[in-house]
């Protein structure tokens, strides 16, 4: 997306595990938000709520930086009249990206504690009646991969190819905007580390 648009931007990630101890996102942020403040004169996190209860908003209001628009990254990818319309017609869906796929083993059951104690599955996953994959890209072993996914989650699986749904129009008013000629920071939850441009930067799971 940021060499497709010719962005010149910094991309700092930090780890989407994360995910699992909201508080933690809101202390790795204030460490990176603080300290790159000095050096970029506009702050884009490519984050949503993610269960922070609007703290993150306050943070980023005490930071002087902006956040895509949205929940989380489910609505960002379905849209927002896709994910209300799955939300208000199937409440107990359990949803997959791309990443969460890839990274299920790791984040999920073993992050969960569920290769230790499976008898934690149907506690943690009991209420859910189905499992929709929200999928980025095309790539068999993903799909191959979701369907082993919800077999151990004994759930039915429906996919919907969404790309990068409103994602990527969200994070392009923010990075296109007025303040682009004066430099952008991008944080984002991802594992990957960051691109130096210095020019513009941009912060992502």
């Amino acid at each position: 997306m940021v060499d497709r648009r010719g962005w010149d931007v910094d991309i700092y990630g930090v780890s989407a595990l994360l995910h699992l101890y909201p508080s933690r996102i809101l202390d790795e942020l204030r460490e990176k938000l603080h300290r790159l403040r000095p050096d970029y004169e506009k702050l884009v996190v490519v984050y949503g709520e993610c269960g922070m209860n609007e703290r993150l908003d306050a943070l980023l209001e005490e930071v002087g930086a902006t956040r895509l628009a949205g929940p989380h990254c489910y609505e960002m990818y379905a849209g927002a009249d896709r994910f209300a319309e799955i939300a208000a017609e199937r409440p107990a869906t359990f949803f997959l990206t791309d990443w969460l796929v890839r990274n299920f083993d790791r984040a999920v059951v073993k992050g969960l504690g569920l290769d230790r104690d499976p008898e934690l599955i149907p506690m943690v996953f009991g209420n859910y009646e189905s499992v929709l994959y929200l999928r980025q890209s095309r790539h068999p072993r993903l799909a191959t991969k979701a369907a082993e996914i919800a077999r151990y989650l004994r759930l039915s699986l429906e996919i919907e190819d969404v790309g990068l749904g409103e994602l990527e129009e969200r994070l392009a008013m923010l990075v296109e905007g007025p303040a682009r000629e004066n430099g952008v920071v991008a944080i984002s939850s991802s594992d990957g580390g960051h691109r130096a441009s210095k020019a513009h930067t941009v912060i992502s799971s």
